[in-house]
């Protein structure tokens, strides 16, 4: 892989990221391919598997309406169609408190846009 196509991938996935930040779900769904898989980080052990737009922006919206959610990215690293992202996940409690679990995803990036991304996390 050419690093201007490593680089390319990685900015997919940068913008991906800050419209997830901004809650923006219309920009997210721009962002991914009709077909786009995503398996969620729950329930345990293996998580749910959404495939398509729809299925995908019905679970998103939700998360995206959880009280200081943003995602922390600690690492990027591209391979091939895969987009690696090291990430901490922070939210706000209803008592005030804030939470967190760090993560990773492993995207897969087709033709400019998100066709899989795949969510684990620690603990």
């Amino acid at each position: 892989m050419s690093a201007a196509t490593a680089q390319a991938m990685i900015a997919v996935i940068e913008e991906f990221n800050d419209r997830w930040n901004a809650r923006d779900i219309d920009g997210l769904m721009d962002l991914i391919t009709d077909d786009c898989v995503f398996e969620n980080t729950s329930p345990r052990p293996d998580g749910e598997r959404f495939v398509g737009k729809a299925a995908i922006r019905q679970v998103w919206s939700g998360v995206l309406q959880t009280p200081g959610m943003r995602f922390e990215t600690e690492e990027m690293v591209a391979s091939g169609d895969r987009v690696t992202t090291l990430w901490v996940y922070h939210w706000a409690n209803g008592d005030g408190s804030h939470g967190h679990i760090r993560g990773i995803d492993l995207f897969t990036v087709r033709d400019g846009l998100v066709a899989a991304k795949l969510s684990y996390v620690k603990g």
